[in-house]
């Protein structure tokens, strides 16, 4: 039996790629599959791991799909999804890297709490420009079922940290919970999806992913139409959980992770790759998150917030000035967006 299918996209990254297929090899857990999306890359990332596997034991384990034409990282994971055969699912990055205990802990840990749907870990954000790393954890919950009161908490507090988690298969084909399309935030999408969908968690409070910041990597790269993208991933999530019956319930966290990741990180995504940021576009922006969330000012969430209720009221009234400022905040912080 297949414990744990953990699924690659594969495009560019030929300089890294042998470090994350070492620590891919190196899993204690031997029950797993790794299913290599080749995304119609510019490099030889594939024949890198290919040959890194000829002659190893657990050869077997990997298996390598190609679709017709490049899909992005989204959709290359849910063309893996079908092909998968573990108990559980797992999404990982071919320019990161994971512990070696990583899966045997996490799936343990899952089966200790009658085979959750969900487990996770923390992350280690690792900069190759020499910073320190820095640890990322997921919000703290009690194991067990996922009560409306944990949703709430992990919703209004979470960092999509998705690929930190475990997911039962099972679960995510019952719901059909799939990446969207729109290249961008899908991380942010399917957390949201699978925490609304689960019935039960766990955790195990190690940091056994390490997620690698370099130049050129998908998040580090400039694309003055990226903030479109996200809102359109925004939109469909609030469709996706309006269908599935859960938004009502839990509508004033769903709107809150859209006024953040939605709206704002919108804003400052498009200023921080526009050489010429303009107002009106800041205005679509601010006009859609309205469109989205038309009762936000009421949103508990949102007037907990003072800096975030300040930012709005610059982004709507003093336009051109919020403008400035967040650009001279995004650059002295580093910002990725």
């Amino acid at each position: 039996m297949i414990k744990v299918s953990v699924i690659l996209p594969v495009y560019g990254v030929a300089e890294y790629i042998e470090k994350c297929t070492e620590s891919l090899l190196a899993q204690t857990l031997q029950e797993m599959e790794f299913i290599f999306v080749d995304d119609h890359g510019p490099d030889n990332s594939i024949e890198l791991v290919q040959r890194m596997i000829e002659n190893h034991p657990r050869k077997e384990q990997f298996v390598f799909l190609k679709p017709e034409h490049n899909m992005g990282a989204g959709m290359a994971r849910n063309f893996a999804i079908p092909q998968a055969r573990g108990e559980y699912l797992s999404f990982i990055d071919s320019d990161d890297w994971v512990e070696p205990t990583m899966f045997e802990e996490l799936y343990n840990e899952a089966l200790r709490h009658d085979g959750t749907d969900l487990c996770c870990c923390q992350i280690s954000k690792d900069y190759l420009d020499g910073l320190p790393s820095e640890i990322l954890s997921n919000p703290d919950v009690k194991p067990g079922i996922l009560t409306d009161d944990k949703r709430r908490y992990f919703l209004s507090h979470y960092v999509s940290l998705f690929s930190t988690f475990i997911y039962r298969r099972d679960m995510i084909n019952r719901h059909e919970i799939r990446f969207p399309s729109s290249r961008s935030a899908d991380d942010s999408y399917f957390i949201t999806c699978s925490l609304l969908m689960a019935s039960s968690i766990a955790h195990v409070d190690k940091p056994f992913y390490h997620y690698i910041i370099r130049p050129g990597s998908v998040c580090t790269t400039n694309d003055s139409t990226k903030y479109q993208k996200r809102l359109e991933t925004f939109s469909s999530l609030m469709a996706f959980l309006k269908e599935k019956g859960v938004y009502d319930k839990f509508h004033n966290e769903i709107d809150f992770i859209y006024i953040k990741k939605g709206y704002f990180a919108s804003v400052f995504n498009y200023i921080s790759n526009s050489l010429k940021p303009k107002k009106t576009t800041i205005h679509e922006i601010r006009s859609e998150m309205m469109r989205q969330v038309p009762a936000y000012k009421s949103n508990a969430y949102f007037n907990s917030k003072q800096s975030l209720r300040a930012l709005d009221w610059m982004l709507a009234h003093t336009t051109g000035l919020a403008i400035k400022i967040i650009a001279v905040y995004v650059k002295k912080n580093n910002m990725m967006v």
